[in-house]
């Protein structure tokens, strides 16, 4: 999504040629106490400034070369959180000490996350990200990404790191500042309360996603049944949704206060007459979300209409 709202060109006399999304990858890793992790970026950030999203970030070609983008997502989780999702090593995982080392220098391209992974005979635990929607930035954004969310069960992996609460002691120090500034496991409906109130930032995707999990997720512990449920959406047709948002015709944003996106499956957008799939969205002066309003009225988990999300999403 977005790191700004998605307004049209002004002033140009020609229309400018939308920017190519750039692949990345982000994963929303749920603990045992049904929390999700969650990072602050740094409010001088190009992108996503001080808003609070899951670990993740762009491919790269030198550290991710031919190792896809669920292992992105784990190297950009370790790098900004600690967390380091491998299987069970057969020996003892490395220290804070040197995982922070390596944190700082995988971030500062002096070390491959590959190379740093074999040394200590560890392998990235690829097989516990679960595909969890597909979202590409707005054409009319200059700087644009489609991101593949997963979605991970923290205690099913040999995690190393911290695993619930507030954690600040581990965040990255590259050079030119950090990318992150705080990171916190917080339950899903928290995250939203604290949204409304303008505690925290988010934006329309971690809102989405939030929502979403908030209905699945809501015991002080994750039950087989909940774990089974969260597997069923990202396993069934809510996981293989590619969302591209668009800007509704017709609506006046300036005299109504807010914007309308609206998502494939929606009545204007493939779906069926009186299908809603869309998001009222409050942009600030700076033109990031301040208010974000779901309206789905489908049930994720057995009234998806496939024929609406049939285009093409090549990552």
């Amino acid at each position: 999504m977005p790191p700004q709202s998605p307004q049209k060109n002004a002033g140009s006399t020609a229309p400018r040629a939308p920017a190519v999304p750039r692949p990345s990858a982000s994963v929303v890793v749920v603990n045992s106490q049904n929390e999700i992790l969650l990072v602050q970026r740094n409010p001088k950030s190009k992108s996503f400034a001080n808003a609070h999203v899951f670990p993740g970030g762009n491919y790269d070609e030198k550290q991710d070369n031919q190792h896809g983008l669920a292992f992105t997502a784990i190297r950009e989780l370790f790098e900004e959180s600690g967390v380091l999702l491998v299987h069970p090593p057969a020996g003892d995982m490395p220290g804070d000490a040197e995982l922070d080392a390596a944190r700082e220098a995988i971030h500062a391209q002096r070390l491959l996350f590959h190379d740093f992974l074999s040394q200590h005979g560890l392998r990235p635990n690829t097989e516990s990200l679960m595909p969890f929607t597909q979202w590409i930035t707005p054409p009319s954004v200059p700087r644009r990404f489609h991101t593949q969310f997963y979605l991970s069960f923290l205690d099913e992996t040999g995690a190393a790191g911290f695993s619930h609460g507030v954690k600040q002691e581990r965040l990255p120090t590259p050079d030119g500042g950090q990318e992150v500034v705080a990171a916190r496991f917080v339950r899903p409906e928290q995250a939203l309360v604290e949204f409304a109130a303008k505690r925290i930032a988010l934006y329309p995707p971690q809102f989405y996603l939030l929502t979403t999990l908030a209905t699945v997720l809501r015991g002080a512990q994750n039950t087989p049944a909940e774990r089974a449920r969260a597997r069923a959406l990202a396993h069934g047709a809510f996981g293989r949704m590619v969302i591209n948002p668009r800007l509704l015709r017709g609506h006046d944003g300036k005299t109504a206060g807010y914007e309308v996106l609206t998502y494939e499956g929606d009545e204007t957008r493939g779906g069926a007459p009186g299908r809603r799939h869309r998001s009222k969205v409050w942009f600030g002066p700076s033109g990031a979300a301040v208010g974000v309003a779901l309206e789905r009225n489908f049930d994720v988990f057995t009234e998806i209409e496939p024929q609406a999300f049939a285009g093409p999403a090549k990552l």
